[in-house]
């Protein structure tokens, strides 16, 4: 069995987005979002800013040139274990649930997925790059993620259904279809299962770094059964931070209630270990279906 990743690690998948996202831990602006929920993530340098470990990927995953290409910005197909494609664009999607599923989860969106979409804004789906898994609980747990299992039953939950059915559809629909997930990317020492590990540590690490609420929190909005919003001002306060484009979709009849935010990325280098670049360039379905001014509703309890 490959060596265990220690929950630590795994959010430290995220920092790459380091150079993006103002990581301060004193002072104004908008504050590490990991703060509030797992502490400092590691110590701090002389000049008082945040140092992150990078995450180590399990024995085998792909090593990559730091000055490759950048996922749909390359004309010609580089090394398939060194440059996601076809579906270079990846979004990582947010919602905001109508309910309070877990106590404690007033003020948390949700994980929907990691999505790769195809460059020119399509995408496939159940593909066959990565093998399909159906039991991702048991295998995060063989691979000594419990802690992971525990944060993704708070953040990444099911409306309907169970949770471990949830992520078994986002894996087989969205994972299968991430070239550099390949068993061969991990060489002689691959073991089935990493890639699982691998893609849901990578999603809800991204996650962690992207804490919607509180970036709308900074910019002066917060749920209110009362108040209307410019969906301008929450676009702005959003793509900001994040530093590229984020897709807002609501729910209603009138689509005026704020429910999902999809930050889109590039990637330079493996989706286990590369660096995500924030996309700001315009493509097909880089907009929303939000109204130009919407609500952004409190959570309800969950009836029983």
């Amino acid at each position: 069995m490959a060596p265990s990743t220690s929950l630590r690690s795994v959010l430290a998948y995220a920092g790459n987005l380091v150079s993006q996202i103002p990581l301060q831990l004193t002072g104004g602006g908008v504050p590490n979002p990991l703060s509030s929920v797992f502490g400092p993530i590691d110590s701090t340098s002389d000049s008082g800013s945040a140092t992150i470990t990078p995450y180590d990927p399990f024995n085998g995953a792909p090593s990559c040139p730091v000055d490759g290409p950048i996922s749909c910005n390359n004309q010609s197909v580089a090394d398939s274990c060194c440059f996601i494609h076809p579906g270079g664009r990846l979004l990582l999607t947010q919602f905001w649930d109508e309910e309070v599923h877990v106590g404690g989860a007033e003020e948390d969106w949700t994980v929907h997925g990691l999505w790769p979409d195809l460059c020119d804004g399509s995408y496939d789906q159940y593909c066959g790059m990565a093998p399909h898994f159906n039991n991702i609980t048991e295998i995060l747990e063989h691979y000594g993620q419990g802690e992971l299992i525990g944060y993704m039953n708070r953040y990444w939950v099911a409306k309907y259904g169970s949770n471990a059915h949830l992520w078994a559809h986002e894996y087989n629909k969205h994972a299968t279809c991430i070239n550099t997930l390949a068993p061969s990317c991990y060489g002689d020492n691959y073991s089935p299962g990493q890639e699982v590990v691998d893609y849901f540590a990578k999603a809800f690490g991204l996650f962690k770094m992207l804490d919607t609420y509180v970036i709308l929190q900074q910019a002066g909005i917060e749920p209110d059964s009362e108040k209307v919003f410019e969906l301008s001002k929450i676009q702005d306060a959003l793509e900001e931070f994040s530093g590229g484009k984020v897709i807002l979709n609501c729910g209603g009849r009138r689509h005026d209630i704020l429910h999902e935010a999809w930050y889109v990325y590039f990637v330079k280098g493996s989706l286990q270990s590369g660096e995500f670049v924030p996309a700001t360039d315009s493509f097909r379905g880089d907009h929303g279906n939000c109204a130009r001014n919407v609500r952004y509703l409190p959570k309800k309890l969950r009836a029983h």
